[in-house]
């Protein structure tokens, strides 16, 4: 699936949206280690029966020493972990996220590529339907959570700083809206579990929010691609999805699919989100294979079987 065999690969993040598919599809012709705290009860032991190496780490420990006893010899970083800032602590998401990575890249300074999970929300924000790329503005605004975007811009500097530095090949992807069968489904799941709560959701006044969501089954895939167009300088790219889909379609596919009403209120204070323009990413890692809705579907019928009206 991945064309990935006989690396040593190293993911963190391991049992989030993004990273732990990643690593249960590359562990099956690869040496995969995952770094953690591993909170959830079971999710170590899930991730061993797949093959994986479990290492505990906890990315509040900025010491020089937090990496004492791990391997030094992976071919392969995908760097997921992130401290996003729910407590409002914009000093800390600056010092825990970037002190975090340039001791993941010193640590792991002979890789063969390093791939650093970025956002798309720390663009600043233009009209509802601007297709962003990879040369617009950075504000780091995000009403929803404050310190999460400025804490990924700190972390980009950073990565982009060690990268030089180590001349050790990276690549900073901007995340779209991952999505999937896998963890939580993704933030459209996070809608309709609203729906089913018979909360209301949020949506601009006129017009939507666009996004460019990007299915796991497309995310695993291009995750080789995007190691190998890793560079020095660092090489910066938007991953998203191939399709723009618009916020409101997308809750309303999922009536459509359910039967489960959606109260969507017109308000100044949406989440909100961006469609990015994919030419720079089909470019390195060719186009996606699962349309929206097929993906809003497949979601749909592996976490929620019993609501699917057809």
């Amino acid at each position: 699936m991945t064309g990935m065999t006989g690396k040593k690969i190293l993911v963190t993040g391991g049992t989030g949206q993004v990273a732990r598919p990643v690593a249960e599809a590359l562990a099956a012709e690869n040496d995969v280690w995952c770094l953690g705290r591993f909170g959830t009860p079971g999710v170590e032991r899930e991730l061993r029966e797949r093959g994986i190496t479990t290492w505990r780490w906890d990315m509040d420990d900025t010491g020089e020493h937090a990496l004492k006893g791990l391997p030094e010899d992976f071919t392969h970083v995908i760097h997921s972990a992130v401290r996003r800032g729910e407590d409002g602590d914009f000093n800390a998401a600056f010092e825990v996220n970037s002190v975090a990575a340039g001791r993941l890249m010193t640590h792991c300074r002979t890789a063969e590529a390093f791939l650093y999970v970025s956002t798309g929300a720390l663009y600043a924000r233009q009209t509802l339907d601007h297709r962003y790329t990879e040369s617009d503005p950075v504000d780091g605004v995000a009403d929803w959570l404050p310190a999460y975007p400025v804490g990924k811009i700190a972390t980009e500097g950073a990565v982009r700083a060690f990268a030089r530095v180590l001349g050790l090949p990276t690549t900073i992807a901007r995340l779209n809206i991952a999505y999937g069968p896998g963890g939580y489904g993704g933030v459209p799941m996070l809608y309709f579990k609203r729906m089913l709560a018979g909360e209301p959701i949020a949506v601009p006044r006129t017009g939507q929010n666009w996004c460019s969501l990007l299915y796991t089954d497309d995310l695993v895939a291009q995750v080789p691609r995007l190691w190998d167009a890793a560079s020095v300088p660092s090489t910066l790219v938007n991953w998203g999805g191939d399709e723009s889909v618009g916020i409101t379609d997308c809750v309303r596919y999922i009536e459509e699919l359910t039967g489960v009403p959606a109260q969507l209120v017109p308000s100044d204070v949406t989440r909100e989100t961006y469609q990015f323009d994919p030419t720079l990413r089909r470019a390195l890692t060719g186009p996606c294979e699962v349309t929206w809705r097929d993906g809003i579907r497949r979601t749909l019928e592996a976490l929620y079987p019993d609501h699917m009206s057809r």
